[in-house]
C-alpha cells in the first residue's frame, strides 16, 4: 500500500475531528441529513455568500456585455425590459430559496431533482440536471471571460482611435490567459476567497456609483428627456416590435443568472439554511434595483441614434456611450474598470462551477469522477482537480471564439438555456411528485409556494425559448444564426444518451458518504429522522453498498 493510500485511509478514520474543524455542529448535522459528510471548510458568511453571487452577476459589466440585446428594442426596451424580467427572475429566486433553505448541499439542483422526482424518472432527470448545470456554469465562465476579452481589446481600439481591429485569434489568446489566471487564483486564494467577495462587491458598487455620476455630468447639455427614456420603443430587428422587446429580456436573464452559485457554496457556508436563501434573494434584489437605475442613466445619456451605438467602431456600445459622454480618456478609464470587474466575475463563477463539478463527481456521475472528486487539504480543503477540470473544459468551449462572433455569442446563451433547465426541473419535480416529501427550512414562502413555483417554471421555459432565437430576425444567415439550439440540444441529448446507453447501469443518484464512527449523537439523531441508514447507525430503509461509498481526501 502506497503512502498516499495510507494517508487517505487515515484521513477517513478521523472524519469527526475533521468535521468539527471545518464546520459547526448544526451545519454538519444538516448535511448529514442529506447523506454527506463535511469535507469542505465553511468559511463563507451570509454576506459573503451574497457576495459571490453578486460578484458573478457583475452588474455593470454584464449590462455592457449584453447591451446589444436591449438597445435593439429602444430605450423603453432597455429600461422596462430590465424591470419586468428582473421581477420574474426574483420569483425564480423565491422558488429556489425554498429548496436551498430546506436542503442546502453543493449539488443541490440535481440532488433535489433525484429526491422529488418519481422513482422511474429520478435517475435520468438527476443525471440531466447535473450535466446541464455543470456545463451551464462552465458556459457562464466562458461567456464572462469572452466578454472580458472583448472589453480588454476595446480599450486598445479606443487608444488607437479605432484604427486597429483584433482578430478572432487575438481575442481567444486574451480569453485563454484570463481563464488560466482564474484557475491559478481559485487554487491559491481559497483561504481568503470568502473575504475577497466583499472586496469584489465594493468594486462593483464603486464602478456603478462612478458611472451613475459621471455619465449625466458628461452629457449635461445633451441628456434625453423622460419621454425618450421611458416611452420610446424601437426595433432594429426584423422581428415584430413586441418580440424585439421580449428579446431585450436576455440582458437581465443572462446578467442575473449567477444566483444559483449560492446553492453550490452551501457546504462552505456557515448557517447554510439561512445564508443560501437570503444570498439568493439579496443578490437578485440588488441587481433588480441597481440594474434598473443603471438602465435609466444609460437611456438618459446615450445618443438618440441607437444604430450608431450598435455599429460603434470600438466594438462595444458601452464604450461608445462612455466616449460620447467623457471623451477618449474617460472612455479608456471606465472601460478599464469594466474589464477589471469582469475579471473578478470570472474568478467567482469558476469557484461556483468547480463546486458543482466536484459535487457531481462525488456522486460518481462525471467521467473520471474518482479523480475529480478528491479534496486538497494542503490548499485549504478545496476541490483543486475540479477547478482545473472546469478550466480545461472552458478553454475547449472557448474555441468557438475562433470561428466567428455568431458562434462565440452562443456561449452567452449556453449559460442561459443550460441553467434554466437545471433550475426548472427540480422545482417542477417538487410541485408534481414531491409535495409530501418537502420539509420547509427557516425560509419558506408558505401558501404562495406553489404559485411561485409554477410562475418560475413558465418563465424559465420562456427564457429557454428566448435564448434560442436569432437576435436579428426570423430569417438568419450563417453569420446571424443563433447556435444555442445546436449546442444545448447536443448537451441535453448527449447527457440523456449517455445515461440510457451506459450510465443507467451504474448511476443510482446521490451517494451516501458517511460511515460508522463519523457522527455525533445529534448527527445520528438527524440521520435517523431522515430515514437514512449509515453503517453502525440504526434507522430507515437500507441502501445498497454502492450508495454507501465514501469519498477520498488527499494532500496536493
Amino acid at each position: 500500500m502506497s503512502s498516499e493510500e495510507k494517508m487517505n485511509i487515515e484521513a477517513e478514520r478521523r472524519p469527526s475531528h475533521t468535521a468539527e474543524a471545518l464546520a459547526s455542529e448544526d451545519d454538519v448535522a444538516v448535511l448529514a441529513k442529506l447523506g454527506y459528510k463535511q469535507e469542505l471548510r465553511r468559511n463563507f458568511t451570509m454576506i459573503e455568500v451574497f457576495g459571490i453571487a453578486f460578484s458573478i452577476m457583475g452588474l455593470l459589466p454584464s449590462i455592457a456585455s449584453t447591451l446589444a440585446y436591449s438597445l435593439s428594442a429602444g430605450p423603453a426596451g432597455l429600461v422596462w425590459g430590465w424591470f419586468v424580467a428582473s421581477g420574474f427572475i426574483f420569483v425564480v429566486g423565491l422558488a429556489m430559496a425554498d429548496l436551498g433553505s430546506a436542503m442546502p448541499t453543493s449539488g443541490g439542483l440535481y440532488w433535489w431533482t433525484h429526491y422529488f422526482a418519481s422513482p422511474k424518472t429520478r435517475n435520468a432527470l438527476s443525471f440531466l440536471v447535473g450535466y446541464s448545470n455543470t456545463l451551464g456554469l462552465v458556459g457562464g465562465l466562458c461567456s464572462i471571460d469572452y466578454g472580458f476579452a472583448l472589453m480588454f481589446v476595446s480599450v486598445i481600439v479606443i487608444a488607437r482611435d479605432g484604427e486597429w481591429q483584433p482578430s478572432n485569434g487575438i481575442v481567444y489568446v486574451v480569453f485563454l490567459c484570463c481563464v488560466v489566471l482564474h484557475g491559478i487564483l481559485a487554487s491559491t486564494l481559497s483561504k481568503v476567497m470568502g473575504k475577497l467577495q466583499t472586496v469584489f462587491v465594493v468594486a462593483n458598487f464603486v464602478l456603478i456609483t462612478a458611472t451613475v455620476i459621471a455619465l449625466p455630468i458628461g452629457r449635461k447639455s445633451q441628456r434625453n428627456d423622460g419621454e425618450f427614456i421611458f416611452g420610446t420603443v424601437g426595433n432594429l430587428t426584423s422581428w415584430p416590435t413586441g418580440w424585439a422587446w421580449f428579446l431585450s429580456w436576455l440582458s437581465p436573464i443572462w446578467t442575473i443568472g449567477g444566483f444559483d452559485s449560492c446553492v453550490h457554496m452551501s457546504e462552505e457556508a456557515a448557517n447554510a439554511t439561512k445564508a443560501v436563501p437570503y444570498g439568493i434573494l439579496m443578490s437578485i434584489g440588488s441587481c433588480w434595483f441597481f440594474g434598473f437605475l443603471i438602465s435609466i442613466v444609460i437611456a438618459a445619456c446615450m445618443s438618440p441614434d441607437v444604430g450608431s451605438l450598435l455599429d460603434s467602431k470600438y466594438g462595444q456600445p458601452m464604450a461608445q456611450i462612455y466616449y460620447d459622454a467623457l471623451g477618449k480618456k474617460g472612455a479608456l478609464g471606465f472601460m478599464s474598470l469594466l474589464f477589471i470587474v469582469q475579471f473578478l466575475m470570472g474568478l467567482s463563477i469558476l469557484v461556483a462551477a468547480s463546486r458543482q463539478a466536484w459535487a457531481f463527481s462525488r456522486d460518481g456521475a462525471l467521467p473520471f469522477s474518482s479523480f475529480f472528486r478528491r479534496i486538497s487539504t494542503r490548499l485549504g480543503y478545496i476541490p483543486f482537480r475540479s477547478v482545473w477540470g472546469c478550466v480545461l473544459l472552458a478553454l475547449l468551449l472557448g474555441l468557438l471564439c475562433l470561428i466567428d462572433p455568431a458562434a462565440a455569442a452562443a456561449l452567452f446563451s449556453l449559460a442561459v438555456a443550460g441553467n434554466n433547465v437545471a433550475w426548472g426541473v427540480p422545482i417542477f419535480c417538487r410541485l408534481v411528485w414531491g409535495g409530501a416529501k418537502f420539509k420547509p427550512g427557516p425560509f419558506y414562502t408558505g401558501r404562495l409556494s406553489k404559485v411561485v413555483g409554477w410562475t418560475a417554471i413558465v418563465f424559465l421555459c420562456f427564457g429557454i425559448l428566448l435564448s434560442m432565437m436569432p437576435a436579428g430576425g426570423p430569417n438568419p444567415d450563417a453569420k446571424s444564426m443563433n447556435y444555442t439550439v445546436v449546442i444545448n440540444c447536443t448537451v441535453w441529448g448527449g447527457s440523456l444518451g449517455y445515461y440510457f446507453l451506459d450510465a443507467r447501469k451504474w448511476f443510482t443518484g446521490p451517494k451516501i458518504t458517511l460511515q460508522e464512527g463519523e457522527l455525533s449523537e445529534a448527527q445520528e439523531q438527524a440521520v435517523k429522522e431522515e430515514g437514512l441508514v449509515i453503517q453502525g447507525v440504526a434507522g430507515g430503509a437500507e441502501r445498497s453498498d454502492e450508495e454507501k461509498t465514501v469519498g477520498n481526501v488527499e494532500k496536493i
